[in-house]
């Protein structure tokens, strides 16, 4: 949705971005996933900027070495054994069969026959290596990922348009289950506003701040609400692997949540 300046006369507690409040997931479906590894790869533009980065893995310097030394070695030994193969076969001819002639058509055949193993050598060396150095991040990374809580966020950013137009936008993370107990990000642009280039620079960043902090609140309503739930969860849950327990503890979050809202319903929280 997409809207001129000239349209919004109110706050940022307009009916659009209420309505849009209005469709969050409930918490209580995902206190009992974990967030599922696609989060460091393929779904990681998914998340919201405020969670960082995981550390990145870069290739080992001593990799690059090894498989280029197993590369040279490689060659090498294909030229190396050919060589000596046709000085044996070279000798054998000139001089007839004897033991050098034979040894060197077999230790050439040999290195020939047997070159490529310097490379498969080399990568199982250079895995072995890189495992060890990379380890530690691979935890660090699990982590992080661990860190992660199945809430909604809200962002605020800004873009220019081609007439020089600013374009500020709001932007939806939203967890998703996915497969069996997990969960992962969907990303959604669910609000936008377009200021014309010549409005005062100083009335966009003031409404950049506003849309700022209304995001923020509304983060800090959902990250609540999904605490409020977890913290019913784990109090009821005692045994993981009892399906009937999870249920309960699933019941418990649910009704502590609905708890919660008719709460404000009947004692709304004040807002800035």
């Amino acid at each position: 949705m997409v809207l001129c300046r000239d349209t919004i006369e109110r706050s940022v507690s307009e009916e659009y971005l209420d309505d849009r409040m209005s469709d969050q997931p409930s918490p209580a479906e995902f206190v009992d996933r974990e967030p599922d590894e696609r989060l460091l790869s393929t779904d990681l533009a998914n998340l919201p900027e405020a969670l960082g980065r995981p550390e990145e893995i870069e290739p080992s310097r001593s990799r690059r070495r090894i498989v280029g030394t197993g590369a040279t070695l490689t060659a090498a030994s294909l030229v190396l054994g050919s060589l000596l193969a046709l000085l044996g076969l070279i000798d054998a001819i000139s001089s007839g069969i004897d033991g050098l002639s034979i040894a060197l058509i077999v230790v050439g055949a040999i290195l020939v026959v047997t070159h490529w193993g310097w490379v498969h050598v080399a990568e199982i060396t250079a895995n072995s290596i890189e495992g060890r150095g990379t380890a530690v991040i691979e935890d660090r990374r699990r982590q992080w990922l661990t860190a992660i809580q199945p809430y909604t966020r809200f962002e605020i950013y800004t873009r220019v348009e081609e007439d020089g137009a600013i374009t500020v936008y709001r932007v939806a993370h939203r967890p998703v289950a996915s497969g069996e107990r997990r969960f992962t990000f969907d990303r959604e642009v669910e609000y936008e506003e377009v200021h014309p280039p010549d409005e005062p620079a100083a009335e966009v960043a003031e409404r950049a701040e506003l849309l700022r902090r209304q995001a923020a609140q509304d983060t800090e309503r959902e990250r609540e609400r999904y605490q409020i739930a977890a913290d019913a969860y784990e109090s009821v849950l005692i045994d993981h692997a009892d399906e009937q327990q999870r249920r309960l503890a699933q019941r418990a979050a649910s009704e502590a949540l609905s708890h919660q809202i008719n709460s404000n319903l009947r004692d709304p929280p004040l807002i800035e």
